[in-house]
């Protein structure tokens, strides 16, 4: 089996670049070390090489179908899923108390990374239920975490979202699902959700889905939408199952990619009743909703990182093996074919997948870090700033992976040429499955607008602030790095240049301009991830210099200087492409909004 997981770059970034250790055995963290926290990993890349990565191809050919009134998935899927519930990771990061592992934030999101990239469509029940389950232990009553979290976190009943309709996609102010009270305090949940994923299967007892609704009286718009738990089985006092509850499967998407993950239209209250329970306040249901969607960006991000990262690793042992063609400097027919990767033009492609599959992977795990330095936050001015940093930073942790690690998995078939076109090998599959992530969990272009036309603004700037001020002082403390000082220089540069932007942006809203302010967001979001990113290459950089200077000749230098030229790589072909999208995202937006639809 080839060794698609990127144990060594998940460990190097773990320890050399982020230092983990510096939070184990601290506060939540206590009773973990290095050893432990390596443990765990071993355990998350055993899975996903012995019980993820063999039925992937399978789930894919079989999808799921609607047989009767209940979904079908393979078998081996709902053995994977019992092998990861066996394992404790569906809920390792949750308290001691919840029958968690309290793993770091970052740990498990490299966890996770390794689980979805063998295998996706799998693993996003477990993540679904996850998030599912967070929501409900921040915003539930005591009787609903009971009921319904706790069987979650036990891997017994899973868990969904359901907030986009059949007329309704991302614009949830439009969502017409009915929530009517009723006198034992409970509500009626009436209407139909579509692109529910997870919405049914046989893999778990029962399923609970949070569904966002409005009440009779609520007012228009988002403030309008309550959150309510519906599960497809009622859950007696005792904790057993009765009868059906109005939840019915009206149809069976079949996508692109995912196709592992059943994914659904489900009809509420059509047939019986469907009984749901108040998660949090009457109107507050977008904002219970938000710490799942949160959650789930970021999971979207590393999932499409390492998605991304296994079809890089596939196209270079690929590359290695096979010949064609003479080299540029001796192209004689009567020598023998060399591997293609000793052809320039496969290295630029294969270090173009390395740059932004690795990068994309070092920019989630930052983000799940500085989770854990705000959980571990000595005062409030310092939990403040790292709230700020994840708050400017998600809708980049979603959208910059999955717009850039699409491209490297596009240039992993390109590597492979028709084999990679064909299902010889997993590379289409595995675009596939990445192409939907730049869609769900809002749209990349609705990250784009989050980005420019909310967080870069909101508090006066304070996330920017926050962002900047890491930036400046992680490249003050390069100083006297010679052989990265040039890239330290265009990082301020374009840093200054993106801060001027956000201030002009903040400048034509407060004026009511929005239309020029954010007509032009999705290029400004390319020219911020791909800075972000320049900036996590240079600190991956530094310290792989680092360790050259005490590494002799094998594999370990090999790998430290794999970083320092992808570093290079991207910041002399990729990183210029930032500065043309933040000249465009300053261009008049009148080219997209003064022509008729009939011009089109």
């Amino acid at each position: 089996m080839p060794q698609f997981i990127d144990r060594h770059t998940l460990d190097f970034l773990l320890f050399d670049v982020l230092n983990v250790e510096n939070i184990l055995g601290k506060g939540r963290y206590e009773d973990h070390e290095v050893e432990s926290i390596s443990s765990v990993m071993d355990l998350a890349q055993k899975i996903a090489e012995n019980d993820l990565w063999t039925h992937a191809e399978k789930s894919d050919v079989e999808e799921p179908y609607l047989d009767g009134d209940q979904v079908k998935i393979v078998p081996e899927a709902i053995a994977g899923l019992r092998v990861m519930r066996d394992a404790g990771f569906f809920a390792a990061h949750c308290d001691y108390e919840l029958g968690g592992m309290q793993l770091p934030v970052v740990v498990t999101h490299a966890c996770n990374g390794m689980l979805k990239g063998a295998n996706i469509g799998t693993q996003s029940y477990m993540g679904l239920t996850r998030s599912a389950a967070n929501a409900l232990n921040a915003h539930a009553s005591d009787d609903i975490k009971q009921r319904y979290m706790m069987p979650m976190l036990e891997g017994r009943f899973f868990g969904t979202m359901c907030l986009s309709e059949p007329d309704v996609g991302s614009s949830l102010a439009d969502i017409r699902t009915q929530a009517i009270p009723q006198d034992d305090g409970n509500y009626s949940i009436v209407g139909n959700k579509m692109w529910i994923s997870g919405g049914d299967h046989e893999a778990a007892e029962n399923i609970v889905h949070l569904v966002l609704a409005r009440t009779p009286d609520a007012s228009p718009g988002v403030k309008g939408l309550s959150l309510f738990a519906v599960p497809k089985f009622k859950v007696k006092d005792d904790g057993s199952l009765g009868d059906t509850n109005g939840v019915v499967v009206a149809g069976v998407n079949h996508k692109m990619g995912y196709r592992g993950t059943s994914n659904c239209l489900l009809s509420f209250g059509e047939k019986e009743p469907a009984i749901g329970q108040l998660v949090g306040e009457l109107g507050r249901g977008l904002f219970a909703m938000f710490l799942m969607m949160n959650e789930a960006r970021i999971s979207v991000g590393i999932g499409a990182a390492m998605l991304a990262n296994v079809a890089y690793r596939i196209a270079v042992d690929y590359a290695k093996e096979r010949k064609q063609g003479r080299p540029l400097a001796d192209p004689d027919p009567m020598k023998s074919p060399v591997p293609i990767i000793e052809h320039p033009d496969v290295r630029r492609m294969l270090l173009k997948q390395k740059a932004f599959s690795e990068g994309a992977i070092a920019l989630c795990l930052y983000a799940g870090m500085l989770v854990d330095y705000e959980t571990l936050a000595g005062d409030k001015e310092e939990r403040q700033h790292y709230s700020d940093l994840l708050d400017v930073l998600t809708p980049v942790v979603k959208a910059w992976p999955t717009e850039f690690g699409l491209e490297a998995n596009k240039l992993a078939i390109q590597v492979l040429g028709g084999y990679g076109y064909a299902r010889d090998f997993p590379v289409e599959r595995l675009y596939r499955d990445n192409r939907l992530n730049s869609i769900h969990e809002g749209t990349n272009g609705i990250q784009a607008l989050d980005l420019l036309g909310r967080k870069l603004v909101m508090n006066d700037g304070r996330g920017l602030t926050a962002l900047a001020k890491e930036i400046r002082n992680s490249i003050d403390e390069l100083r006297g790095e010679a052989k990265v000082q040039s890239y330290s220089d265009t990082l301020l540069f374009l840093l200054k240049k993106l801060e001027v932007r956000a201030q002009e942006t903040s400048s034509l809203l407060a004026q009511g301009e929005r239309v020029a302010a954010l007509a032009n967001a999705s290029p400004y979001l390319n020219a911020f991830g791909h800075m972000v990113i320049g900036w996590l290459w240079l600190q991956q950089a530094v310290q792989a210099l680092k360790a050259l200077n005490s590494l002799e000749e094998g594999d370990e230098a090999s790998f430290m200087r794999g970083k320092v030229s992808a570093c290079r790589y991207f910041f002399e072909y990729e990183l210029p492409e930032a500065e043309v999208w933040l000249q465009v995202s300053t261009n008049s937006p009148d080219v997209l909004v003064n022509l008729s639809e009939a011009d089109f």
